[in-house]
């Protein structure tokens, strides 16, 4: 099919990657402009534009798509972009801007979203996250098509995968991402045999993935084990799990933990053990055990190396 995609980012990336290697022909790439990063600061191309760079595919860089906005004329560029492709239709994943109706309705077929749950649980900004911090069992990719509201659209195809006690929010969004690429394939390809079948979102099971936010970073002890254990896992890398250890005058970021069980009658947050093994920490309900931690401006590290440079007072 003839497609414009949508994407900025390395889950969006590996989509795009998908439909080329299917074939399907992609005369426009719309991501967001490069942003600085880096201890230079310096601009960066997104994933999606570097690989568009790479395929020699045109690629619009619209700071807004409203037409009625701040940036009005990259706005009705985009508009004249788009319509000088005629797409059947255009693929979103992770793009980052808000498609206005115009955009919405352009193409033949409209516009699919990729996104990283199974709606209409964890609509929104961070589904990933939210979704190993909750304690689901299971998460997915959902083929929709797109409206004008937040993740309403109706469902066109859904692919479930477990959420592991291993998982991280790096490894999960990395096994939805190949899963999306072959969804949004799967979906296409029944689109064009006219078997895609849309279906109304449930109005039972709505939940919304909160942005992360920086200030989500500190583990407060007062919650189970559990649900550290799980906060840990959700927030790595971005915004990270911290806290302050003693004799440290910044706090260090956990990259991983585990639960150890039983009854715990020391106040919340109380340093229990220290030992190559593990930092033992005392929570509402169980017993939270430090396995990988990062010092401010040091490197990830195991607590066993950990350990033989600090000794809590």
């Amino acid at each position: 099919m003839r497609i414009v995609f949508a994407g900025t980012p390395e889950f969006a990336r590996v989509a795009l990657a998908a439909l080329l290697n299917a074939g399907h022909e992609v005369p426009l790439v719309f991501t967001q402009p490069d942003r600085p990063a880096g201890r230079g600061m310096k601009l960066r191309p997104s994933p999606v534009k570097e690989l568009a760079l790479e395929k020699g595919i045109p690629i619009a860089q619209p700071r807004s798509l409203r037409l009625d906005g701040r940036y009005p004329e990259d706005a009705l560029a985009a508009r004249q972009a788009l319509q000088s492709v005629a797409p059947e239709v255009m693929v979103v994943a992770a793009y980052g801007l808000i498609l206005p109706a115009w955009a919405l309705v352009l193409p033949t077929h409209g516009c699919l979203n990729i996104h990283a749950s199974l709606l209409p649980r964890w609509r929104g900004a961070a589904p990933i996250q939210r979704a190993i911090e909750a304690g689901d069992a299971t998460t997915g990719i959902t083929i929709m098509q797109m409206d004008e509201g937040l993740d309403t659209g109706d469902i066109l195809l859904e692919k479930v995968i477990a959420i592991t006690g291993e998982h991280t929010a790096a490894t999960l969004h990395d096994d939805l991402a190949e899963l999306g690429g072959a969804a949004i394939v799967e979906a296409l390809e029944a689109l064009q045999q006219g078997v895609l079948q849309p279906r109304v979102q449930p109005a039972e099971g709505v939940t919304y993935a909160a942005k992360l936010e920086k200030t989500e970073a500190a583990l407060d002890f007062l919650h189970p084990a559990a649900e550290l254990e799980r906060r840990i896992r959700a927030f790595a890398p971005f915004p990270g799990a911290t806290m302050y250890l003693p004799g440290l005058e910044h706090p260090v970021k956990v990259w991983k933990a585990d639960v150890l069980p039983g009854e715990v009658t020391e106040p919340p947050g109380t340093l229990l053990r220290v030992s190559p093994q593990g930092i033992d920490i005392a929570t509402a309900d169980g017993v939270l055990r430090l396995l990988e931690v990062q010092k401010a401006g040091g490197k990830r590290q195991s607590v066993a190396s950990f350990v033989q440079g600090w000794y809590p007072t």
